[in-house]
């Protein structure tokens, strides 16, 4: 059988790639865990000691705890402490912290690129923080006035090389 393997590039070494140009600067971001959760955000959200129920595309977040909404009943937590499973109270947590990988971008360059990946006006934003970002699913914020794109693993690869790639 052919090996297929040598048909598509290398997973980079997350923990020593770095995009460093004029425009724009990139890395992997490691990041501690990142849970879905679905149902009575509100709930959630105060027994995690979040300070929101998420917010949208391209908002800004602080600190090393937030929550992105992705659906009128879903949110995307990160470093909030959370159980998996159904809970009680009206809310189900799924951790993903597996799923998803995260990229931070920033630079001067940083709106040119938000405009040549996505079809959305940052500065108008969406109640949903989920994005097509490079023709793939991402979830978006900017954190501390950086961009954070959190997109699924096996993408992770594809979108480094496109940002590689720009001209």
């Amino acid at each position: 059988m052919r090996d297929l393997t040598s048909s598509w590039p290398a997973v980079p070494d997350w923990s020593h790639v770095i995009l460093d140009r004029p425009d724009i600067s990139a890395r992997s971001l490691p990041l501690g865990s990142q849970h879905l959760v679905s149902g009575d955000l509100d709930t959630f959200a105060a027994k995690a000691g979040l300070a929101d129920t998420g917010v949208g595309a391209f908002a800004e977040t602080k600190g090393e705890r937030y929550a992105l909404r992705v659906a009128r009943d879903r949110m995307l937590v990160v470093n909030a402490p959370a159980d998996g499973g159904w809970h009680p109270d009206g809310y189900a947590v799924t951790d993903v912290s597996a799923l998803y990988h995260v990229f931070e971008i920033e630079g001067p360059g940083l709106d040119a690129l938000i405009g040549e990946a996505t079809a959305m006006d940052p500065a108008i934003g969406s109640p949903s923080a989920a994005i097509l970002f490079a023709g793939q699913q991402a979830i978006a914020c900017h954190h501390e006035g950086r961009l954070r794109l959190h997109v699924e693993r096996g993408f992770a690869p594809y979108i480094w090389q496109w940002l590689e790639s720009r001209d």
